[in-house]
């Protein structure tokens, strides 16, 4: 199953993760100390760099499928990382707000190319789909070792040797998968679409030029106006859905219940990343402002570092649920996707209502130990495993062909739109510059947060047992209409 192109595969994710995420736990003290931003802007800015680069993965697929295909897409993106952090550097230097933002827009984007691109090249590397069905979760825990590295180092280094210096050291990693990808490129073109093994004409080039630099123009102008921003991601993203729903609609009566189950699994999936947006945001933010002590009394973690113990958690998750659910394959225990899911928003409501008693009962001194967001991280991360690596599995097993990489975007555009709506919930809870934070702030305000959230979560599991049933139903149909279709024409000739 494994081989020397998936392994490089994942070693260039495991560099991802550490550049990326090493960014975005240090961007709130970034953007708190160095560009004075308050706690409400800063909660927008850092759940929008979460947010806006899997939005524009419809860009990226977009791009993929018709102008240059998965290997070149993802190259570049490696390459659009590494100019992108590089930016940052200047920005930190200078401390110009803008160049900030301009090193953000573009790594931004450069996600949005990598989104949809890495999971159709990096199936391209195994023989069978059930081997990358069982291979994507343990791709997964693979790039959360690099996003634990990233979340739980950086805000020491960033201490070391300054925002500048943690920027310049994710600049280099990017570099390096940027490095692994070009020398592999005769591989990785052999196996990839036939798009991949084509050279691409002027034109496309052009096309594609012309498209980044307006969607890069587009990502600075929503970071630098936030509140007109959050309104294209909506806007972008059900434009998506509204066209994807248009495809549907022409498409054949099997093909298109098929593409319904994906609109619902964008459904469900957009619910559940409400609640891992709190990680980099209003949990953030609280672990900042209560999280004291060192984990298990010796393991030294910073406050902004604590959602490090997210991806730590992921790195064992990958494996335990790869291995669950491949024994109960071979036991012909079949779970669908949306009954996996339902699984996930019953891990998300008890770590949720976890903090919920955490936030309720903390003392006079105001502070939340370690252990309570290492549990709260442990309950969440088992689910976004499920989520993010077997959501992503289903809809590359019914998408058609024509549309693979556009649909696996609609992945990451449930992504964006639950950022950023996860983002402006979350400055519900944000505090003014200069207020002091009391146990009565922290009972009732994230008390009250914290609450409703969990209540929510319950609903959702009862919504997606029922959306595991349509499912089941909807694919069972679209089966029974390919065969009829297939008879038929086996009549006829």
């Amino acid at each position: 199953m494994w081989n020397r192109l998936n392994k490089s595969m994942m070693f260039c994710q495991m560099m991802f993760g550490l550049s990326f995420y090493g960014v975005m736990v240090i961007l709130t003290r970034f953007f708190l100390d160095d560009m004075g931003y308050s706690e409400a802007d800063t909660m927008m800015v850092v759940g929008a760099f979460s947010a806006i680069g899997p939005l524009f993965a419809i860009a990226g697929g977009f791009i993929a499928d018709k102008f240059l295909g998965a290997y070149r897409s993802l190259t570049i993106a490696y390459l659009g990382f590494a100019a992108g952090y590089s930016m940052l550097v200047a920005g930190a230097i200078t401390k110009q707000v803008p160049m900030a933002l301009m090193g953000i827009a573009l790594a931004s984007y450069a996600r949005g190319l990598m989104s949809p691109s890495y999971p159709s090249l990096y199936r391209s590397t195994f023989k069978t789909q059930e081997d990358f069905e069982n291979g994507f979760p343990v791709n997964y825990s693979v790039n959360n070792i690099g996003a634990f590295l990233g979340q739980y180092l950086f805000p020491m280094l960033a201490l070391a040797v300054g925002f500048n210096g943690s920027f310049a050291l994710s600049a280099s990693f990017a570099a390096m998968a940027l490095a692994v990808m070009v020398l592999n490129g005769q591989q990785m073109k052999a196996i990839a679409a036939e798009i991949d093994q084509q050279p691409v004409s002027q034109k496309n080039w052009l096309l594609f030029g012309l498209t980044s630099v307006a969607m890069i123009g587009l990502v600075f102008f929503m970071f630098a106006n936030m509140d007109i921003g959050q309104n294209i991601v909506y806007a972008i993203g059900l434009a998506a859905i509204a066209y994807f729903t248009w495809l549907m609609i022409k498409s054949d009566k099997a093909q298109a219940l098929k593409m319904g189950t994906i609109l619902i699994m964008v459904i469900l999936t957009t619910a559940f990343f409400v609640y891992y947006g709190q990680m980099m945001t209003s949990m953030n933010m609280v672990s900042i402002n209560t999280m004291r002590g060192d984990l298990f009394g010796f393991i030294p973690f910073e406050p902004e570092a604590a959602m490090a113990m997210n991806p730590l958690w992921c790195m064992v998750a990958g494996p335990i649920i790869a291995w669950f659910f491949a024994s109960m394959d071979k036991r012909n225990i079949h779970i669908s996707t949306a009954t996996r899911v339902a699984g996930s928003f019953i891990l998300t409501a008890i770590a949720f209502g976890i903090l919920t008693f955490a936030v309720k009962t903390i003392g006079t001194d105001v502070v939340i130990r370690p252990e309570w967001f290492f549990a709260i991280h442990g309950f969440l991360a088992f689910g976004e495993v499920i989520v993010g690596s077997m959501v992503v599995a289903f809809i590359l097993s019914v998408a058609p062909k024509s549309i693979e990489n556009f649909s696996v975007s609609l992945f990451s555009v449930a992504i964006a739109m639950s950022g950023i709506v996860g983002a402006a919930i979350s400055t519900t809870i944000a505090m003014e510059k200069g207020q002091e934070i009391t146990q009565s702030f922290v009972q009732t305000t994230y008390g009250d947060f914290y609450q409703l959230l969990t209540n929510a979560a319950v609903v959702m599991v009862i919504i997606a047992l029922l959306s595991s049933s349509a499912i089941t139903k909807m694919l069972a149909s679209a089966k029974a209409q390919e065969s009829d279709t297939e008879g038929a024409q086996a009549v006829k000739a």
